[in-house]
């Protein structure tokens, strides 16, 4: 079960359930599309992975099967993001 993390971890901007522009890594890492687009270059810091967008959970679903509430805030050091992307 997906955890839908309520922020993106980059810039710490709201992703209720229901957002459009939430975008996921295999390990669940959550950032916006416009993080993901403009600063990580589709590319997740922690991982190394590739993004696709957060599937959005049925509004009936949600008392049964809640979102996180935990929020994940760790600005991405984007000089250190870019390095790693030149090595590759």
């Amino acid at each position: 079960m997906l955890q839908i993390r309520p922020t993106c971890e980059h810039c710490n901007k709201a992703l209720p359930f229901d957002a459009e522009d939430a975008m996921i890594c295999t390990f669940e890492c959550t950032f916006c599309k416009d993080c993901v687009d403009n600063l990580l270059n589709q590319v997740c810091p922690n991982c190394g992975g590739g993004f696709e967008k957060r599937p959005i959970r049925p509004k009936q679903l949600l008392k049964k099967y809640p979102v996180s509430n935990t929020i994940i805030h760790k600005p991405v050091d984007l000089k250190k993001h870019q390095e790693r992307l030149n090595k590759n």
